[in-house]
């Protein structure tokens, strides 16, 4: 079941969805420092590389579905939040135009927390409104990642769209009963070794684990007003799309409070305070070790990954989706032979004796 991926970044989304059965055909990324990461994970998936206000529709094929996150910053919590106002917020219309030329059987949406941010309510739900007149019944939810096998906490909104054609509203998968924790996802994981100069990467170099280097570099004041600790039978801080704001490694006690918004390292521990290596990151995101991140700038891996839709999180909701086109699939089916027994029977009876 063949899919077009948008704002594909990574593609931590689109190997959910595989790993629940479906297949991305056409993706669409304008960032070129994702470029060679993705080709190198989807070497059978066309990579579009326009920027998507240059695509025309019908240069994208025809497909059971439409996924992707369009750009969150316009949109959260921690930024400017300008919204729908932001040329980035906007490109979520983009995404309509495209689904309502192609109208799929589904779509799926998502985004950062902020969009429901009381000063975001209008044109959260004007989108809504336009998903809707596609001929699809909306549902939307805010989700924490943590419920569904990933190791952190991570809320994001998901908008999933059913053709009104199936006749059902998506209902989200319940929770996983079991809690991934830090040490879950990294605690086999040993030796992460610094950047190098400037933060370039080691390459493949001595390194334990594929990407597992670290960013160097001093903590903003920032950074410092909060514990960014988490223990390992803790689930992890959310993972950030910049390295700078990195979780610390568990091995660190946690940050001591000295007053209101100011905490510091633990004295005489200092040395145990490094940030999580990227592949660390990637492993508490749920990638695969054999997933590789293909950077210079050690940041740009950071970038990536933060970025990304949590794999396991993306199978779980993928898999339930799956179940609704599934079950489409076998009454159209049904349907179909019924059109054409009717048909054949009807004909019979028209020869004459």
């Amino acid at each position: 079941m063949k899919l077009v991926s948008l704002f594909t970044g990574a593609g931590g989304l689109d190997l959910g969805f595989e790993k629940a059965g479906f297949k991305t055909a056409w993706a669409n990324e304008y960032d070129k420092s994702i470029w060679e990461t993705f080709e190198a994970n989807f070497p059978h998936t066309t990579l579009d590389k326009r920027s998507i206000t240059d695509i025309p529709s019908d240069e994208i094929p025809n497909v059971i579905g439409i996924i992707g996150g369009p750009p969150c910053q316009s949109w959260s919590e921690a930024g400017a939040g300008r919204g729908i106002e932001d040329k980035r917020g906007q490109l979520f219309y983009e995404y309509i135009r495209v689904l309502k030329d192609k109208e799929p059987l589904f779509f799926l949406a998502e985004n950062v927390s902020g969009i429901l941010l009381e000063r975001h309510k209008k044109a959260f739900e004007e989108i809504l409104q336009q998903f809707r007149n596609l001929n699809y019944n909306v549902t939307y939810k805010l989700l924490n990642a943590h419920d569904y096998d990933v190791p952190q906490d991570r809320k994001r909104v998901i908008i999933v769209g059913l053709h009104k054609k199936i006749g059902k509203y998506f209902e989200f998968p319940k929770k996983s009963q079991k809690k991934l924790t830090i040490k879950d996802a990294i605690w086999d994981l040993r030796h992460a070794k610094p950047a190098k100069e400037y933060n370039k990467t080691n390459g493949d170099n001595d390194l334990y684990a594929l990407n597992h280097e670290y960013m160097n570099g001093g903590f903003s004041t920032i950074y410092m007003s909060r514990n960014r600790v988490r223990s390992w039978d803790e689930p992890s801080f959310t993972i950030q799309a910049g390295g700078r704001h990195a979780p610390i490694h568990p091995m660190a006690p946690k940050m001591k409070f000295i007053e209101q918004n100011k905490r510091i390292f633990v004295p005489g521990k200092e040395n145990l305070y490094r940030r999580l290596s990227v592949r660390e990151c990637a492993r508490i995101q749920t990638f695969p070790d054999n997933f590789v991140f293909k950077y210079n700038s050690i940041g740009d891996g950071y970038k990536m990954i933060g970025n990304a839709v949590p794999v396991n999180f993306a199978r779980h909701i993928a898999s339930e989706i799956m179940k609704y086109i599934e079950e489409f699939s076998r009454l159209k089916i049904t349907e179909d032979e019924q059109v054409l027994k009717t048909t054949v029977q009807s004909n019979y009876t028209k020869i004459p004796v």
